[in-house]
């Protein structure tokens, strides 16, 4: 089987994490990488051996089958539909686009152009959301009622080297660690029929408190905080809680409340994690973890993290 040739648009930090677990997955290599910013691309292209191009030569390259738009939320629909119209395939970091019209639009310049869209997350494939899928189909938890989804901390400004745009329209916790959560759900649930919301955002700036600009003032220009309701056509009623506003919290990522039994998910941010299941009447219990290659910690230590599952599928 040929490989086909993909490409990076976007080479902030995620960009890192595609580029060196990319090698894990048969069936495409990455040759390219562009960024607005030259020094930035030049400098991952340095880092893991592949060439740097500017946007509009890695768009028109010959030896390109597929980009991946890794910039940042608010350029996903110009950058995907540019794309797109030159005949490549698409596969678009978090949130996709920014609106339903957008979204129809890129479905649209798709099926005009016969090409293939994809996006993340792709956690869900993890053998441990895989396995609570497994759970849940074989009846095990019984029919799910209701559940809650929580992910909560303070904020991007902590670690991340440049986190201006986390807190400008089309990012916030919501769409940024949001849709790991609805994506899982969503597998493992099935489809949403309506969602209802309450947002706030305390703070008007943030600090930023990484280097290289530590002490930099950050304006807040979309919710930090977000309480919704999602009710799915199956009938189950889910909390789903995402905050940049939270110093400390004791809530599970993930709980689906069944008929027959609870199960405890881990956080569907990462492949892999502990399910522990409580059925009636008896203690919590860790269920047996299923033999995944998507389950292997390969990061930290502590985590499972096969980013690009999503490209190669």
């Amino acid at each position: 089987m040929s490989s086909l040739g993909v490409g990076i648009i976007g080479c902030g930090n995620i960009s890192s994490a595609y580029l060196r677990l990319a090698p894990m997955f048969r069936g495409f290599d990455i040759r390219a990488v562009a960024d607005i910013d030259e020094a930035a691309a030049r400098a991952r292209a340095e880092e893991f051996g592949v060439r740097h191009d500017s946007v509009e030569a890695l768009v028109g390259a010959g030896d390109i089958d597929i980009v991946v738009n890794l910039t940042v939320p608010a350029a996903h629909f110009e950058v995907s539909s540019r794309v797109l119209k030159s005949g490549k395939h698409v596969y678009s970091e978090k949130p996709f686009v920014l609106s339903l019209e957008e979204g129809a639009e890129i479905a649209r310049l798709a099926g005009e152009k016969g090409c293939r869209v994809g996006s993340a997350p792709d956690t869900f494939l993890g053998g441990s959301h895989q396995l609570a899928r497994h759970l849940i189909d074989d009846g095990v938890i019984g029919t799910v009622t209701s559940g809650t989804a929580s992910f909560m901390n303070h904020g991007m400004e902590h670690w991340h080297p440049n986190p201006d745009f986390f807190f400008l329209p089309g990012a916030g916790p919501v769409l940024d660690i949001g849709p790991y959560y609805v994506t899982n759900l969503v597998q493992l649930i099935g489809p949403v029929r309506r969602v209802a919301a309450v947002t706030s955002a305390p703070a008007t700036t943030r600090t930023i408190l990484s280097e290289p600009r530590r002490g930099g003032q950050i304006p807040v220009r979309t919710p930090t905080t977000i309480h919704g309701i999602l009710e799915f056509h199956g009938g189950a009623v889910v909390t789903l809680v995402t905050s940049w506003d939270v110093w400390a919290h004791g809530h599970r990522p993930m709980e689906l409340y069944g008929t027959e039994a609870t199960l405890d998910l881990p956080d569907p941010n990462f492949f892999g994690g502990e399910l522990v299941m409580t059925r009636a009447n008896q203690e919590p219990s860790a269920v047996d973890a299923w033999d995944h290659p998507f389950s292997i910690v390969n990061q930290g230590g502590s985590h499972a993290n096969y980013r690009a599952a999503g490209l190669s599928d």
